[in-house]
């Protein structure tokens, strides 16, 4: 998984956020094992804004997928984020509950990445779905 936080952290630096300067990166691994990568796009109306977790996944549904394996979540603090419940939100209409999510906190001792490690059924409880529409 390190290799899923590393995308995120390497796609910090495409991030346009002039007004917060808290540059975001997500990695959205797809059951194939195709990556797709997203950065926060922040605009001076921030409910405009763009957060790198649906820049991933407009991606990945743009090129097809439905399936996903993994979620990696970085920002430039390094500090354990995780992502905000539209995103949240968003997940769960393509992700099952035990997607892993993984949020950078730095480095581990060994140079490897530390990451809190959580599921986005842990992080949404009692999401709305489709069901609860009908």
């Amino acid at each position: 998984m390190d290799e899923l936080v590393e995308a995120a952290r390497e796609v910090q630096d495409e991030a346009h956020v002039p007004y917060s300067d808290y540059p975001v990166g997500a990695a959205l691994q797809t059951a194939d094992g195709s990556v797709y990568v997203g950065c926060n796009i922040e605009n001076a109306n921030y409910s405009n804004s763009l957060h790198a977790e649906e820049v991933a996944i407009a991606e990945a549904i743009k090129e097809g997928h439905r399936e996903f394996a993994a979620l990696a979540v970085s920002s430039g603090a390094r500090d354990g984020v995780t992502p905000c419940g539209m995103c949240r939100q968003t997940l769960s209409e393509f992700c099952d509950d035990d997607l892993p999510i993984l949020c950078d906190e730095g480095e581990s001792a060994d140079g490897s990445a530390d990451v809190a490690e959580y599921t986005l059924g842990e992080l949404l409880p009692n999401t709305i779905t489709e069901e609860m529409l009908e």
